[in-house]
């Protein structure tokens, strides 16, 4: 009869029903604390403030934008402006450092590290993109602008049109007036060298000692005039085919356009008693 070998003791630990329960405790434990990590880095931190938003309207003028810059940072006055001198703004070399017209109006965020030369460079940085693409850089040079020529008219169609669906008719006026060595007599020009907005010019405003008055200075005044939008910027290099050389608007809604001398003149004078009237019943 062979004896029987005696039994090998088993190298493995068996767990009690007991130990199985605290493993499987310590292991819910340990994944709940790591989904909460994962969770906790997915979702915004409480505390954190939403970026606030700083909207630059079409047709404002750097002097308008350096003010709101500045209310939005909460800093002081002037403190937007000053700090042009350390921005290093990408603008062309005919801009010679002033940023008017390459402030480009959108919605742009504010957080706790914006700073007014950084946002002013965002703006910048806009208006670049837009001015190098979409058939702008092509539309001026078909033209026989530059860009930043184009810019200026652009600002000045801005500035005058009262619709946008007017927009190409006085990019085509200033175009047809620049052909036949006429001036512009755009009022807006000299709005902007008096750092006012109106729609009356008196005929002492018309003799104005400035390179911004176009009703005695010929050619496109020496800078924008304010920052256009995507629609002035079309217009100012695809401007509407017509013969135009002089408008107005007589009344809310009704532009009128004319290559007639006579017509304009009897436009005005409409123009004038609608003004007068609505002054009256005022």
């Amino acid at each position: 009869m062979r004896p029987t070998p005696p039994r090998r003791r088993r190298s493995s630990v068996r767990l009690t029903r007991r130990g199985r329960l605290v493993v499987s405790a310590a292991c819910a434990l340990t994944l709940a604390a790591v989904v909460a990590v994962i969770v906790n880095a997915l979702l915004p931190d409480e505390h954190e403030q939403p970026p606030q938003m700083l909207t630059i309207p079409e047709g404002w003028r750097a002097r308008q934008v350096y003010e709101a810059v500045d209310k939005a940072l909460a800093a002081p006055a002037g403190t937007t402006k000053k700090s042009l001198a350390t921005a290093h703004l990408a603008l062309p070399q005919e801009a010679r450092g002033n940023p008017e017209g390459y402030l480009f109006p959108a919605t742009y965020p504010i957080t706790g590290q914006t700073t007014p030369g950084g946002l002013l460079a965002e703006m910048v940085e806009t208006a670049n993109k837009k001015f190098s693409g979409g058939g702008v850089a092509a539309g001026a040079q078909g033209n026989a602008l530059n860009v930043y020529q184009a810019v200026i008219i652009a600002s000045v169609v801005q500035a005058e049109a009262a619709a946008p669906d007017d927009m190409g008719k006085v990019a085509r006026i200033i175009y047809n007036r620049l052909s036949r060595g006429m001036p512009l007599q755009m009022d807006s020009t000299i709005n902007y060298a008096l750092n006012r907005s109106t729609v009356h010019t008196t005929e002492k405003d018309t003799k104005l000692d400035s390179p911004y008055n176009s009703y005695t200075r010929m050619g496109l005044p020496p800078t924008p005039i304010g920052n256009p939008g995507d629609q002035a910027m079309r217009a100012a290099v695809a401007p509407t085919p017509g013969d135009w050389l002089y408008f107005v608007t007589v009344k809310p809604g009704d532009t009128r356009f004319t290559s007639s001398y006579e017509e304009q003149m009897r436009n005005v004078a409409e123009f004038n008693r609608n003004h007068r009237a609505a002054r009256m019943a005022s």
